[in-house]
């Protein structure tokens, strides 16, 4: 009679899951840079205009991809949230919060398997499974920051266009397709996704509303703000718009003024924050055992607590003295 460990029944288990959640990101994956956005291409259906004459009909596999991805997305939506999703859209992200949430899973385990396998330690092998884990929420963040940063290097270009077609006769939904003709993403695909709402519907001023949510940006909220007031109870749209673009062009030129002054502040509180961590990260992969004794019980772990604690103050005194109000 064989008889079979329990470590070899655990690794061999451990293995599995391994292999079928690495399976499962690599089809995030394939959704992500290979599918289509099934969504977008339906609702483009009833508010676009085709150019072509002659739709392509999907191929048999791509309509059974889709359907597998819809059933997969159907039966884990319980795992999502609705600010994953927002922040997804937002970001312009072309997976779905399930899709992203098994991208993570994934990379978490496939990461916990590597830092085990290559340092040898299953210390090392959840350091480094922490590190996969926080980095696709990470590059999420940072991916929504840069588009809302590029729409705000944008705005006054939009607010220009707008301006022109508004003074040549144009209606703002008219002025709006202008904008997504004539300028470049995020700005156009923002703008088209407004006149798609419209289209589906919903009233131009809640389709500005839902932009300014998305972008989370003040001079664009004072740009809607306007438009919304200037529809309700009339007026000359041209000049509104005139005198809106000057003030967010010097509200731009001052902040930017201000940021410039304070740079160097900034990335210094960012880096005493954030080296601690990132040493104490890396060592605690190479040498796992080593850094544990300092998270023993005993008077020692005052000493992490107490440098966690003046760092979070110190982090948010330096914020407080550099935070501007324009």
């Amino acid at each position: 009679m064989i008889s079979v460990s329990p470590v070899t029944i655990t690794l061999g288990s451990l293995l599995l899951f391994v292999l079928i959640a690495g399976a499962l990101s690599l089809w995030g994956l394939f959704n992500v840079f290979i599918l289509k956005d099934d969504v977008n291409e339906r609702l483009a259906t009833y508010t676009v205009i085709p150019e072509e004459t002659q739709r392509k009909t999907p191929s048999f596999r791509s309509a059974n991809l889709s359907r597998w991805r819809m059933r997969l997305n159907n039966m884990l939506s319980v795992l999502t949230s609705q600010e994953l999703s927002f922040e997804l859209l937002s970001a312009n992200w072309p997976i779905t919060p399930t899709e992203f949430i098994l991208i993570r899973i994934g990379g978490t385990l496939l990461c916990f398997i590597l830092g085990w396998l290559f340092f040898g330690s299953p210390l090392s092998g959840i350091g480094l499974a922490i590190l996969g884990y926080l980095a696709p929420s990470i590059h999420l963040k940072r991916s929504l920051s840069q588009r809302r940063l590029a729409f705000e290097r944008q705005l006054i270009d939009v607010l220009v266009l707008l301006t022109g077609s508004a003074r040549a006769g144009y209606s703002l939904q008219q002025a709006f397709d202008v904008v997504v003709k004539e300028m470049r993403p995020p700005a156009s695909d923002e703008f088209r996704r407004v006149l798609r709402e419209v289209g589906l519907g919903l009233p131009l001023s809640q389709a500005l509303i839902n932009l300014t949510e998305r972008m989370d940006n003040d001079d664009l909220k004072l740009m809607v703000t306007a438009i919304n007031i200037n529809t309700k109870v009339g007026g000359n749209l041209v000049n509104m718009l005139d005198a809106v673009t000057n003030t967010i062009r010097e509200r731009i030129r001052l902040f930017s003024e201000l940021r410039t002054i304070t740079a160097m502040q900034r990335y210094s509180a960012y880096l005493l924050t954030l080296l601690p961590f990132g040493i104490g990260a890396v060592l605690f992969i190479l040498n796992p055992v080593y850094m544990s004794k300092l998270f023993e019980p005993g008077v020692f772990l005052c000493i992490p607590a107490g440098a966690l604690i003046f760092m979070i103050i110190g982090n948010l005194m330096i914020r407080r003295m550099l935070k501007i109000n324009v």
